[in-house]
């Protein structure tokens, strides 16, 4: 089974070609590859999966599902 998740971009052209950018993954900060996407820019949300930039996501569908996921970890917090 394989997960990808929404990221927003808090930074791009990082690494020796300019192909990284630092992520936001719920408070984590984490450097990707944009590598496989033309014109990534700062606030932009993408699909991330095994540290690559997949495909850039609307960002109302990302924050849905970010509050989605959200709900399910206060749930399985909460489970007795």
């Amino acid at each position: 089974m394989c997960l990808a998740l929404p990221v927003k971009v808090i930074e791009v052209g990082r690494g020796p070609a300019g192909d990284m950018g630092l992520v936001d993954l719920g408070g984590l900060k984490k450097e990707i590859s944009l590598a496989l996407l033309d014109d990534v820019q700062v606030g932009d949300y993408v699909i991330l999966h095994v540290g690559y930039a997949l495909s850039k996501l609307d960002p109302a569908e990302a924050e849905r599902t970010l509050k989605l996921f959200s709900e399910m970890s206060a749930t399985a917090l909460t489970a007795p």
